[in-house]
């Protein structure tokens, strides 16, 4: 039995017909990622999508800029 949840994304990998190279998208996401290997990429995806979801749950906690030279009160 394992321990991890199973998490299930749609993913589209394609091939480069020139270099070989394999890129994969999380079409949830738009996160992407690529690799010499179909496993490669996808190794390469996972760590992106976490990496990209570490960086969003940051800037949720993020105060809101102070930016008054942008306000549009004239």
């Amino acid at each position: 039995m394992s321990t991890e949840a199973e998490v299930r994304r749609k993913i589209t990998l394609t091939q480069d017909d020139e270099t070989d190279w394999w890129t994969a998208v999380d079409e949830e996401t738009g996160v992407a990622s690529q690799g010499e290997t179909r496993h490669e990429a996808l190794e390469n995806l996972d760590e992106a999508v976490e990496l990209t979801q570490e960086v969003e749950e940051e800037m949720e906690d993020a105060p809101e800029p102070s930016v008054p030279w942008f306000d549009n009160d004239e």
